[in-house]
């Protein structure tokens, strides 16, 4: 099974609309649109599993940057320059906050990518809301606060529960100073609490959430690409004939093939598809035979 994680979506994106979206890429196991623990509002990105890692490596690939929902291509942001700082200093105290079709937007100062991640990670540093986890149904929030209020003044304690009542095993605890935050995931990380071993951290919101996230999914894409690289192959200008099976036919003579897809639109041919072989020798075997062999009645 391989994940890949979808981002930048819109609110009202559903698993049926992401299922749709990528199923042509290969069979997809499940889909997880990630939500907010309180108003179950979507965080704007989904993660997507894949039965091989092949089949995503092809979604990535095809997919990247293409919109979900929107025919027009929108990803709900934009920029206005404005001559001077003023003029856009008033824009943003008028607009900030405004209803746009029946949205509220956001607006304010553009500011560059590594300044954006220099004010995320000083925030992070100077955190004050605790996530705790894995702690029994009978902890409940006095219970908690007792755990916690010991490292400094607390602001509000929550133990979250479901529906009917039932704790979730995880909550989260505000304190007033970061140094009081800070001192109780020092020393409550790993405590046992009757007979369980805790989980104690700083609570990301969304944006180090979706930061921490889209770090792991680039560490995992140059992972997923110095491990393929060399063995997977792109093959264009194919037959509309040309189906999985007389593809991985046709390529099977150099070596073991771990996946062979043709693309598909509407169920038709994209006249393109991917190949990935064991080895970089077997692959590169391949291109040296196949390139501009006749396959049905075109070259490839």
């Amino acid at each position: 099974m391989a994940s890949l994680y979808v981002g930048d979506l819109y609110s009202d994106v559903t698993k049926a609309m992401l299922n749709e979206k990528f199923c042509p890429a290969g069979p997809v196991l499940s889909i997880w649109v990630c939500r907010d623990m309180l108003t179950c509002h979507s965080l704007g990105y989904a993660y997507i599993n894949f039965q091989q890692t092949a089949f995503a490596e092809r979604a990535l690939d095809t997919m990247n940057f293409d919109a979900v929902c929107d025919e027009n291509g929108s990803k709900s942001y934009a920029f206005v320059h404005f001559e001077t700082q003023e003029a856009a200093d008033k824009v943003i105290e008028r607009m900030n906050g405004m209803l746009l079709n029946d949205r509220r937007v956001f607006v304010g100062r553009f500011k560059y990518r590594k300044e954006s991640e220099a004010e995320l990670g000083a925030k992070a540093k100077e955190f004050t809301n605790v996530y705790i986890k894995n702690f029994g149904e009978e902890v409940d929030d006095e219970s908690l606060k007792e755990l916690f209020s010991p490292f400094g003044k607390t602001l509000s304690v929550k133990v979250m529960r479901d529906p009917s009542g039932k704790s979730k095993g995880f909550g989260f605890m505000s304190y007033k100073k970061h140094k009081d935050a800070n001192k109780a995931v020092e020393e409550m990380n790993g405590k046992e609490i009757s007979g369980k071993v805790i989980f104690v951290d700083h609570a990301q919101n969304k944006v180090e959430r979706q930061a921490e996230l889209k770090r792991k999914f680039e560490q995992l894409k140059q992972e997923r690409i110095s491990h393929y690289q060399g063995v997977n192959l792109y093959i264009k200008n194919l037959d509309d004939t040309i189906d999985d099976e007389k593809l991985r036919k046709k390529f099977s003579p150099f070596g073991s093939i771990s996946s062979a897809k043709v693309m598909l639109e509407d169920g038709r041919s994209k006249g393109f598809a991917f190949v990935c072989f064991s080895s970089p020798e077997e692959a590169t075997k391949a291109v040296t035979e196949m390139n501009g062999r006749i396959m049905g009645f075109k070259p490839l």
